[in-house]
């Protein structure tokens, strides 16, 4: 395989694995309110803090707060 042939494959499988991270997840709070974040929110067991991004802003949330967190199909 040529070296053009080869960086052109390396390019497609790390763009497809770039796109495959992504896990849009919808995440809906007691008080009714539904979000939906761009990537799987970051749970921390430790200070029980649930952190998203929104808009390009981190978020975090008590996870108390959460009612549900469910990807989106």
């Amino acid at each position: 395989m040529s070296l053009k042939a080869s960086m052109a494959v390396a390019v497609l499988t790390a763009g497809g694995l770039l796109v495959g991270c992504s896990t849009p997840t919808e995440i809906t709070t007691t008080d009714g309110q539904t979000v939906t974040s761009p990537d799987r929110p970051q749970v921390n067991d430790k200070d029980d803090f649930i952190t998203y991004e929104k808009d390009g802003k981190e978020v975090r949330v008590n996870k108390d707060e959460v009612r549900r967190m469910e990807e989106v199909k």
